[in-house]
């Protein structure tokens, strides 16, 4: 994915979903028309099967059709591993309390014949649209729900299973650039040794809250070897834009009152040199060795158009110096990659 063009800015689709809150079909397609009308080019959608059990996805169709897009006038980047299934309950089974008022339940499908079951229902309810970009999604959440050790090793077989499938849709041309979607670094990391992978996207891992030492060299790997990096949830779910949700688990002062404390204290630096929070956790993130893309999520049309140009934000360099004076972000990696 080397030779491919890619945005400073890809549009996630996870509030099409409704993560968090669910919109109305107006205000999806509202956001999907702002995302194309102000998106830099080429115009990149980040979508998964995991986002609403599917909803997501046909959110993301309807709204492109309805803004008179072509297919081949977009890129979408489709998470695979998560298939729509009958909704039996009051609420999915996966995530519960994070997705809203759902119609649909979803289950993990990471093999051969699931992945690709994915990508063909991933491809049905974009209604039109195909998906050119393609990974596996949450392998990490997959390995971790093993039981033992021997059952982790089979589920590893499978997502390098998952991965012949998708190298096998890459070689007969019906998808461009394979990559992997975690929020567990080390578990990119280790399939990245097994896999030829385009592209990979971190999310929650490296924000201006978590930038862990051992990730950064990682990330310095990837970039020697060409592979495109992609910076995803750099505002930590949420938490570090205002919302109660840390990496997409709910929080609060009572529970976690160390994380309040970090945000209030950085949310005053950016007062004092009137610097928007989200902008200075998208420039940190975009800072970050071998960072191509930053991919960015919201439920508010009005903020379409400025996440669109976020990345073109000038930070001062004292703004980084004083968030290292106060002990809220590495000095070695302020050092490296911020200061001039």
């Amino acid at each position: 994915m080397n030779n491919f063009q890619i945005p400073d800015v890809i549009f996630g689709t996870s509030g099409l979903g409704n993560l968090y809150v669910a919109l109305p079909d107006e205000v999806k397609a509202n956001i999907v028309s702002e995302a194309v009308k102000h998106g830099p080019r080429p115009l990149v959608f980040d979508s998964a099967g995991k986002y609403g059990a599917g909803l997501a996805l046909e959110s993301l169709g309807r709204g492109l059709a309805l803004a008179g897009v072509k297919p081949d006038d977009v890129i979408i980047s489709n998470k695979l591993g998560w298939l729509r299934t009958e909704l039996t309950g009051p609420e999915p089974t996966f995530e519960p309390g994070v997705w809203k008022d759902l119609q649909h339940d979803a289950v993990q499908q990471i093999s051969y014949d699931g992945i690709i079951a994915c990508y063909e229902q991933g491809n049905a309810l974009l209604n039109g649209y195909k998906a050119a970009w393609v990974s596996v999604h949450d392998p990490d959440e997959y390995l971790a729900g093993a039981a033992t050790a021997q059952e982790r090793d089979q589920r590893y077989a499978d997502i390098l299973d998952a991965y012949r499938a998708l190298n096998e849709l890459k070689l007969k041309g019906h998808v461009k650039a394979v990559g992997i979607g975690a929020k567990d670094w080390r578990v990119i990391q280790r399939i990245s040794r097994d896999v030829e992978l385009d592209w990979v996207m971190i999310a929650n891992s490296m924000t201006m809250h978590d930038h862990p030492v051992d990730l950064i060299e990682f990330m310095k790997q990837l970039s020697v070897r060409q592979i495109v990096i992609i910076n995803s949830a750099v505002f930590n779910g949420g938490f570090l834009t205002g919302l109660d949700y840390y990496n997409y688990q709910p929080v609060s002062p009572e529970t976690r009152p160390e994380l309040y404390r970090w945000r209030e204290t950085m949310y005053s630096i950016c007062e004092a040199f009137d610097v928007r929070p989200e902008a200075a956790c998208v420039a940190f993130g975009k800072c970050a060795p071998g960072v191509r893309s930053i991919a960015l999520n919201t439920t508010n049309v009005q903020r379409v158009a400025k996440n669109a140009g976020i990345t073109k934000t000038i930070i001062p360099e004292a703004f980084w110096r004083s968030l290292v004076s106060h002990q809220l972000i590495d000095a070695r990696f302020a050092e490296e990659y911020l200061y001039e």
